[in-house]
């Protein structure tokens, strides 16, 4: 972790010192438990040896009396710290800030957070196509028992909460079968068709412009004969212990996750820098499907910032790659604006 003793070494360098390589100091202003995870000895050390030290933002104190920063990444929110970054940015405009909290603001809402895949060009790959499953969103919870306004949707249905931020009620999923399964859920709330995905999800971490994609569990396919459940609905923590025709340890024997087919990298990085120049992010990930009803045809279900990359394969050498570009991204501009000086017209 690092320490006030790394935050003085980070601090500007002489500019007649020749001696002594400079150093750039990244603040990090995350929760506890954003920093035990995401802080591993292993990045501090690997963006040390670089010359970048890793130093932790004081919450408690004004944010323009720390530092000096050369970087600030974050994941804190409220009024009162959207504030403090505007302060700073206003004193330090030579400093990034990732990512601005207007930007970030989009993934607090399920319903803005899938928007933008269907603001993306979809025609880039032949092959295959992308999207979102089929949604609604219910405002008033007397909307529920109408079959028209849900005539549009199949089920079963997931229920989410449209909001989306800390809190563990913002993650309250459930599985619904059937339309009394309805009963008793709170408004406002997104209700999204369940599509059957063979029980593997793809998770695309991105950081700045590089795109990881790892494969998952996730939930095995279910048909409306599934339910078990005598209110037609469970939450997903309670998913896979549903006694339905093949358990879930028979269903996964039966579909190795190795098995399962990568999408092709171009693909999934076309998808990414989408939602990247889209979203105007640079740390984000997002889960995606592949439909089994159409082996070509992805669905985009969930995108969140700045999200756990200490699960991400090699993740410290992406990470501190994408410091040391954000911290000389000066340098790049200046070098370019140098060398289109020496171009000339033919």
């Amino acid at each position: 972790m690092a320490s006030d003793a790394a935050a003085a070494a980070a601090a500007e360098p002489s500019s007649g010192d020749t001696h002594h390589p400079a150093r750039y100091a990244i603040g990090y202003a995350l929760a506890p438990k954003k920093q035990q995870s995401f802080i591993q000895p292993s990045l501090v050390s690997q963006a040390a040896a670089r010359g970048m030290d890793l130093v932790p933002v004081d919450a408690s104190r004004p944010l323009a009396e720390q530092g000096p920063f050369h970087l600030l990444i974050h994941k804190l929110y409220g009024d009162d710290w959207r504030a403090q970054l505007e302060a700073f940015a206003a004193l330090h405009p030579a400093v990034s800030v990732v990512d601005p909290p207007h930007a970030i603001d989009r993934l607090h809402n399920r319903i803005s957070m899938l928007q933008v895949v269907s603001e993306l060009d979809h025609a880039a790959d032949q092959d295959r196509t992308f999207g979102i499953p089929s949604q609604v969103v219910v405002y008033d919870a007397a909307a529920l028992a109408d079959s028209g306004f849900l005539a549009a949707l199949r089920f079963p249905l997931i229920a989410k909460p449209v909001e989306v931020d800390s809190s563990a009620a913002s993650h309250d999923l459930c599985l619904v079968y059937r339309p009394e399964g309805l009963r008793g859920l709170r408004a406002p709330l997104v209700l999204q068709e369940f599509v059957n995905h063979g029980g593997v999800i793809f998770k695309v971490y991105v950081v700045g412009g590089h795109v990881t994609c790892v494969k998952r569990r996730s939930l095995p396919d279910v048909s409306p004969e599934d339910d078990a459940s005598a209110e037609g609905s469970v939450s997903f923590s309670q998913v896979s212990n549903l006694p339905t025709e093949r358990t879930a340890e028979e269903y996964y024997g039966e579909k190795s996750l190795e098995d399962a087919v990568m999408p092709p990298a171009a693909f999934v990085n076309q998808i990414a820098g989408g939602l990247r120049r889209a979203l105007g992010l640079q740390l984000f990930n997002f889960d995606m499907i592949r439909d089994v009803r159409a082996g070509d045809r992805y669905l985009v279900i969930d995108i969140n910032y700045f999200p756990g990359y200490a699960k991400m394969p090699g993740y410290e050498t992406v990470l501190t790659d994408f410091f040391w570009e954000m911290v000389h991204k000066d340098d790049d501009v200046a070098q370019e604006e140098k060398g289109s000086n020496h171009v000339s017209v033919k």
